[in-house]
């Protein structure tokens, strides 16, 4: 294993520029300018008679009917990011402090918690390939929030998740509202699996959430729209518990991480430089102790051109494409430690909206209901509005919607598990990718062992986005003060996968 080093350290030896219109730096000196204790100095003092000069000249108002409105699932427009063709040589940043790969809602909120720390202090870029999230798993989330895990450490992640969202006005404004419901979840299981419901309800009451275990009887009482047939246990969230706008969340923390400083460029990364360097020491698992670190990110654009950005510390939170981002780092295909993959592959998740006039449908009470098929079902406003569900075993590059989908997989359950939800009529559709852990479909956040430039944050296989929240924060932990701090992660770090120590996840919860 490496001898890590603290990260502060590892900055103060590499120092890195922003390469800003006038700084000096540029592709082709690698920041050598910012080693001079001189020119540093002088760069630094520049940047601060700007600020001021910025501080007193007052900036061009924006007008009322520019602001933007909570994006949809088919348009994106996120305020408050700058407005900026990054192919241009005097704007894309050649050197940052921190590259994240992803722009999605592990990658995003890596961003906005390094730059709600350390503001000025790290220089952040944020990569993403498609910026109009097409085919990412937060197009396609149902926005669920909920506690009902077996897994301690995914507990603790959702109850942070929930008291940030129930603060989300004073850390993001109101310009762009959650849109919580809280209307909880409910759970439901057959015999088979009614005693690890059980074991999962009483650790997640003893860590601070608050539910409900209720019989196929009470059940039937509590829910008369629910056809409890073939139930035998239900576990229904009583706090801080429901769904909020997923869109609503990602489009705050790119605008709060831009309005902070990082910058998003629309582009892909498609290759690495790598660099030895001999003060690294690698006690086993490569080849006769040399290491070949990473030093810089390829990346391509839309129009076809690529450019080079060197880094500091890389994360790859690039959902279902991270395990291609990995192995593009050799992970997974280098030799000794790097011969274990990052075992990630892309799930396809189908989303449905539908209307029904029935008299009998749930009514604005119903929680997140999942049945034990696997197929879920929320309301989705007034006026007989839903929306339901099914994470299929499709791993095909295609985001369309097999029009037979619903009516082979979805419609029977919900006439079976909601009678009056049986005769719907299917109002929309959208299909897209959620990141599968293949290894033991619980996430992966930390370093990896071998690159000690390198942090991974993916693998949650279909609760993401609740968890990219406490997820983030870890990631920003872990660079900016050498350790896990809010929660323990160290369990779902990389190291797991070296040593064949899976830890597996009980409950369907998805989000």
């Amino acid at each position: 294993m490496l001898r890590y080093k603290h990260v502060v350290r590892m900055l103060q030896r590499r120092s890195y520029s922003v390469n800003q219109a006038g700084s000096g730096s540029g592709p082709g000196n690698d920041g050598d300018e910012d080693k001079h204790p001189i020119r540093r100095t002088l760069r630094l003092l520049g940047n601060d008679m700007r600020k001021v000069k910025e501080f007193f000249v007052p900036k061009e108002a924006v007008p009322e009917d520019s602001k933007d409105t909570i994006p949809t699932q088919s348009k994106f427009k996120f305020s408050g990011e700058r407005d900026r063709d990054y192919t241009l040589p005097d704007d894309f940043q050649t050197h940052c402090d921190v590259l994240v790969i992803g722009g999605g809602g592990l990658g995003s909120s890596v961003a906005y918690w390094l730059k709600e720390k350390a503001r000025d202090g790290l220089n952040v870029v944020v990569v993403e390939k498609d910026e109009t999230f097409a085919k990412s798993a937060t197009r396609v989330s149902v926005g669920g929030l909920c506690q009902q895990f077996s897994l301690p450490e995914n507990i603790q992640m959702s109850l942070f998740a929930a008291e940030f969202l129930r603060n989300s006005k004073q850390n993001f404004g109101t310009e762009v509202p959650i849109q919580f419901t809280p209307h909880g979840h409910l759970l439901l299981c057959k015999d088979e699996d009614a005693e690890a419901l059980m074991r999962s309800s009483q650790l997640q009451n003893e860590l601070g959430a608050r539910n409900e275990l209720l019989t196929a009887e009470r059940l039937a009482i509590r829910f008369p729209w629910l056809n409890t047939e073939g139930i035998a246990l239900g576990c229904h969230g009583l706090e801080l518990e429901g769904w909020f706008n997923p869109l609503a969340l990602l489009s705050n923390f790119r605008r709060s991480a831009a309005k902070n400083g990082a910058h998003f460029v629309n582009g892909e990364v498609v290759g690495f430089d790598f660099r030895a360097q001999s003060d690294m020491s690698v006690v086993a698992g490569s080849n006769e102790g040399s290491y070949n670190g990473l030093d810089k990110a390829v990346i391509r654009f839309a129009d076809g051109t690529r450019r080079t950005c060197k880094f500091a510390l890389c994360v790859i939170a690039a959902g279902a494409d991270s395990g291609s981002v990995a192995r593009i780092a050799q992970i997974g295909v280098g030799p000794g430690m790097l011969q274990v993959p990052l075992p990630i592959d892309k799930r396809k998740r189908y989303l449905f909206a539908i209307n029904t006039q029935a008299e009998n449908a749930p009514g604005m009470g119903m929680p997140l209901t999942v049945d034990p098929s696997g197929t879920f079902i929320r309301r989705d406003g007034l006026g007989g509005n839903f929306i339901c569900g099914h994470n299929s075993q499709d791993d095909s590059d295609s985001s369309a919607v097999d029009p037979q989908y619903f009516e082979e997989h979805i419609r029977p359950k919900l006439a079976d598990r909601v009678p009056a939800l049986g005769d719907s009529k299917v109002v929309d559709s959208w299909a897209g990718f959620y990141e599968h852990n293949v290894y033991d479909e619980n996430g992966i956040v930390g370093a990896h062992p071998y690159f000690h430039n390198l942090y991974v944050a993916t693998g949650f296989s279909g609760h993401g986005i609740q968890q990219s929240i406490a997820a983030g924060r870890a990631i920003s932990e872990l660079i900016i003060d050498g350790q896990f701090r809010t929660i323990d992660l160290s369990r779902l770090t990389f190291d797991r996968l070296i040593v064949e120590r899976p830890i597996y996840e009980e409950s369907q919860v998805l989000s």
